[in-house]
């Protein structure tokens, strides 16, 4: 068992952040330039908005042409695409490290919460990724990357398979306690969803929220899973 876990915990620390591919056309992590038009674009988007974000402005950031970014990214929304894909799979991938090989379902199920509700701290894992700036703007613009036209034809294509399978891990999480909670799918989207909401109220619309400077979205959503999974 200690082996196994040991074999599990290596494969963790050395897990690469994926995104589906069809999202680029190059794999921005090959190259110096790829990981710097990622780097530069969190912190431009955070800095003006993603509506108001360009691949000129990019450009002028970097010292490229706007050319080049086009060459990794069709357009910016496949750049949001990709900035939301890899922000969920490093939630995912913190999900499965910090909830693995623990008997108590309650307890990982809480664990699980913490993760995708928590206030985010930077990672020193990824130096080009500022995961603290990527994460305001998951609460400020992730709605922008599904709110389209073309969400049902992208949705067939993968690009939101990484958010959807990380709902199922915690989908699965909450039918571990309660097999018989009717709603376990629409209770886990409810989590990773309502979370950001009630990060963008706290910051926006204080009034509103419960959610302070001592009272977490974590905690709501602790105490409303487990008296809505309650048996």
């Amino acid at each position: 068992m200690q082996s196994n876990n040991l074999i599990m915990l290596s494969l963790l620390s050395n897990l690469k952040i994926a995104v589906p591919d069809k999202i680029y056309i190059k794999d921005p992590e090959s190259s110096d330039l790829g990981k710097r038009i990622i780097e530069h674009s969190i912190l431009l988007i955070d800095e003006i908005g993603f509506d108001s974000f360009t691949f000129k402005k990019l450009g002028s950031k970097i010292g490229s042409n706007e050319s080049s970014i086009y060459r990794y990214f069709e357009s910016k929304h496949k750049l949001l695409l990709y900035l939301t894909s890899w922000y969920w799979a490093w939630i995912e991938y913190q999900m499965v490290f910090a909830t693995f090989n623990m008997p108590d379902s309650k307890a990982q199920l809480f664990k699980a919460i913490e993760v995708v509700t928590k206030t985010i701290e930077q990672d020193v894992t990824f130096s080009h990724i500022n995961e603290v700036v990527l994460n305001r703007i998951i609460i400020n613009e992730y709605s922008k990357s599904y709110l389209t036209k073309e969400v049902d034809s992208e949705n067939k294509e993968g690009y939101f398979v990484v958010y959807k399978r990380m709902i199922k891990r915690l989908r699965d999480m909450i039918t571990n306690i309660n097999p018989e909670y009717k709603f376990a799918l629409s209770l886990a989207s409810t989590i990773v969803e309502g979370a950001l909401h009630q990060h963008f109220l706290k910051e926006h619309f204080s009034s509103i929220t419960d959610c302070n400077e001592y009272v977490t979205p974590t905690d709501f959503f602790k105490e409303l899973t487990i008296n809505a999974i309650r048996k």
